[in-house]
This record gives structure tokens, C-alpha cells and sequence, in this order.
């Protein structure tokens, strides 16, 4: 079970809303509980906490869940958690080279729907969006919290795509978009920051770790003390067209020679295993490619964890066993030796559980 970490001092202004999101994240890692339970682990008073707790069910949020069983005298404490079956999520990944992926989720992340389109044109992109997520709004049978949407490209904190080449966008403000056309609230983000905060919430992954989702092309999503790293222009994770090496390599779909992404990607690893015989080299070398690449993000942010997503059958075994060699002979032995390089156990569904991550966050204060 994650532990709640308490907000910094917020202004008096805010502290209603901190103090209802801090009663959120509670019994969302931590189950139900008495109204006295929440009072001693938020270090809340009991007579705010029973006004937010009248408040939330109100709400729709919290509901009560019968009595605790008494282990003494006195009477037996009401229990209350989530009503976590009161609303649902729509989560939408676009990642996928052939289709778009969408379903309806719990509060907990359980995937209740799923449905599957094709990849349209360029055009119909926003409009098969929009047709998706309102489908899945139709058989969600429950209130819709919001819908969340992880893309590939560089988008920023509202939404907006600075640049996705592959949908043709530059400065688009998908999030606006899909609000116009849904009336429903909407969190967009690129698909790796999507996916780490998946493996955080549900994958037990640490405070300080890197996620790095290979596909159709390498990104990698960041978190530094529980938090998003984004970057000064919201390109943190972009390493697929960092050069690895000085000795040459694959030319890249960009241009330059060595690219991460050359090395790396899901096409240019199976036209490379295609070609060769050798296949534990192949991939060895593609691991070490990695190893590189990661070697200065893990030293510069101290980051005790790497987490692997994409195909199994290319990245673990030889190809993460060489990357974490490089990465463990390039970095500091006595800080970065115990780093783990591992593959993430949330399969496909990774970036429509981020997705619920967004939603979960923007709309109640839980990740």
C-alpha cells in the first residue's frame, strides 16, 4: 500500500479542497475506515473530518459500509470508504500504430469495457475520438468522472499538442476539443507520462523512477519525489532522438544517425532480428543502446528504478539484462548499483489506466 504523502502548507483559501482530496487519497490506498481513523491519519480534527465526510457522500463520493466489528465495549465505529463502484472513468490510448484503444474504468483501475478502432486519417482523428469516448460514456452506466486521453507527441499542461507528427498536429488543443464535443471533463497527456503514473498508482513503482514505453517509437515518462517531471517546454522523457554512441548506427525516421529509436523501436528491432541470426546480439546491443541513453537521467536524478513497457518477448531477458550492465558501469556504484530494471506487469491496458491516473488526479486529488 502506497503511503499518503500530506501536501505542503496550502493557503487558507485552498485548504477546504486539500483537505477533501487529503480524505480522497486516504481511503483510496487505505480502504475503509472510521471517521476516527481518518481524523488520526490525516492529523485532521474529528469535527472537520465528519463535516467532509457528510459532504462527500452528499457528494457521491464516499459512502458508509456498515459497522466494524466490535473488539470491546462501547458502540462499534461506522466505516467508510470510496463509493467505488459510484462513478467511472473513460480512458482512451492512441498509441497504437494500427487502432485506438478505449474502456470504461473503476476508481480502482479495473477495466469494466474495452472497446477497439481503427486507426483513421489524419483528418478523422479528433471525430473517431469523439465517437469512441462517446460510446464508452453509453455503456458506462454509471456517472462519467471525466475522460482521459494519453497521445503520442509533446503536450503541454493544458492539454494542448505542441507537436505530434503523426496525427499532423502542432499547437492543437485536443483537451478543449474533446470538452467542446463531450460536455464531459477531459485530461490529455502524452502517452509515456500516462503510463508511469499507471505504474505508481498501481504498479508499485517507487517515488523516483522512469518508465520507458517502446513501440512504434521510444519515449519514456519521469517521476522525481512522487512527481511529474515535465521540462521547461513540456519534452522531459522525449530520449527516442538522443544519439547513443559515437560509432554510427541505423539512420533514424528524423534524419540523424544513432537515434535511440533506430535502435530501439519495435520496427527497427524486428527488421533487425529478421535479418541477423544472432538474436540474443541483437538485442544485447539494442540493451546496451538503452543502457547509455538511461545512464545520465538515472546519475543526474537518482532514480532507483527503470520500468520496461512494450513488447515482452523483445525487452526482457538479454535486452534488459544488458541494459541495466551499462547502465549499473556508467553510473556510480555507490548510489546507482541497486537500480532495478524491470518489466511492467500492467501489459497493453498501461496507458488507459494512466489515463484514470489523470482523471483520479485532476477531478478528486488522488494518484
Amino acid at each position: 500500500m502506497k503511503a499518503v504523502r500530506h501536501g505542503a502548507k496550502v493557503l487558507p483559501e485552498h485548504a477546504r479542497a486539500h483537505n477533501r482530496s487529503l480524505v480522497l487519497q486516504t481511503l483510496f490506498h487505505q480502504g475503509a475506515m472510521s471517521r476516527a481513523d481518518i481524523s488520526r491519519e490525516t492529523g485532521l480534527t474529528r469535527v472537520t473530518i465528519s463535516d467532509l465526510v457528510a459532504e462527500l457522500i452528499a457528494d457521491g463520493f464516499i459512502a458508509e459500509k456498515g459497522v466494524r466489528e466490535a473488539s470491546g465495549p462501547g458502540k462499534p465505529a461506522i466505516l467508510v470508504d470510496l463509493d467505488r463502484d459510484g462513478h467511472r472513468i473513460v480512458g482512451i490510448d492512441l498509441s497504437g500504430s494500427e487502432s485506438f484503444i478505449g474502456a470504461v474504468l473503476t476508481l480502482d483501475g479495473d477495466i469494466v469495457v474495452r472497446r477497439e478502432v481503427a486507426a483513421p486519417a489524419t483528418e478523422d482523428v479528433v471525430a473517431t475520438v469523439v465517437a469512441l469516448a462517446r460510446d464508452l460514456v453509453a455503456d458506462s452506466h454509471a456517472p462519467v468522472l471525466g475522460i482521459g486521453v494519453g497521445t503520442p507527441g509533446v503536450v503541454d499542461d493544458r492539454g494542448v499538442i505542441l507537436t505530434a507528427p503523426n496525427f499532423g498536429w502542432a499547437g492543437f488543443d485536443l483537451e478543449s476539443a474533446l470538452e467542446d464535443a463531450l460536455g464531459l471533463p477531459v485530461l490529455v497527456a502524452n502517452d509515456a507520462n500516462a503510463a508511469v503514473l499507471a505504474e505508481y498508482t498501481f504498479g508499485g513503482a517507487g517515488d523516483d523512477v522512469i518508465l520507458v514505453k517502446v513501440g512504434r517509437g521510444v519515449g519514456s515518462g519521469l517521476l522525481a519525489a512522487g512527481q511529474p517531471l515535465r521540462g521547461s517546454r513540456f519534452a522531459a522523457g522525449e530520449i527516442g532522438h538522443v544519439t547513443v554512441g559515437t560509432d554510427g548506427g541505423p539512420v533514424c525516421v528524423c534524419g540523424k544517425v544513432g537515434c535511440l529509436e533506430a535502435w530501439l523501436s519495435v520496427p527497427a528491432l524486428t527488421a533487425r532480428l529478421d535479418a541477423v541470426a544472432d538474436r540474443d546480439g541483437i538485442l544485447r546491443d539494442a540493451g546496451e543502446r538503452l543502457g547509455i541513453a538511461l545512464a545520465p537521467v538515472v546519475g543526474a536524478l537518482d532514480l532507483s528504478e527503470v520500468v520496461l513497457s512494450g513488447p515482452e518477448e523483445l525487452l526482457d531477458g538479454p535486452l534488459a539484462q544488458q541494459a541495466v550492465e551499462t547502465l549499473r558501469a556508467r553510473t556510480l556504484a555507490q548510489f546507482h548499483d541497486g537500480v532495478r530494471v524491470r518489466m511492467t506487469a500492467q501489459g497493453q491496458d498501461i496507458v488507459l489506466r494512466g489515463a484514470a491516473v489523470m482523471v483520479l488526479s485532476g477531478q478528486l486529488g488522488v494518484s
